[in-house]
């Protein structure tokens, strides 16, 4: 049993898993709302509040942050620092949302859509 155990393993080893979560990261940031599996969804809500929360700062060390967890990506950090977090600048956190969407036809895998509120 996995009492206890955070996070899942998206039927992936460490670093695909890290690989993946990032590319999903900067797929939201960049388009604001994608279709993925309801796991990779559950997976990715906390991970982008936090990167949120820190951009809301917007001192150079939430900059830092943010590129280290981004791929060092300059345009992803700067639309997170210049469009998303002044957005959201009064909001205390909820910054995204999972809706259900049904099931993939290929593999009948459970689909959500998550977006920016």
């Amino acid at each position: 049993m996995r009492h206890l155990i955070e996070g899942r393993k998206l039927g992936r080893v460490r670093r695909q898993r890290t690989a993946l979560l990032r590319n999903l990261l900067t797929a939201l940031i960049l388009h604001e709302r994608i279709v993925t599996t309801t796991a990779k969804a559950k997976t990715l809500k906390p991970k982008i509040e936090r990167l949120m929360t820190t951009a809301k700062r917007g001192n150079l060390a939430a900059k830092q942050r943010l590129m280290k967890a981004l791929y060092n990506d300059q345009v992803v950090v700067k639309k997170m620092l210049q469009v998303l977090a002044p957005r959201y600048k009064q909001r205390t956190g909820g910054y995204v949302r999972i809706i259900k969407k049904g099931y993939r036809a290929g593999d009948a895998a459970p689909v959500a859509i998550i977006e920016f509120v």
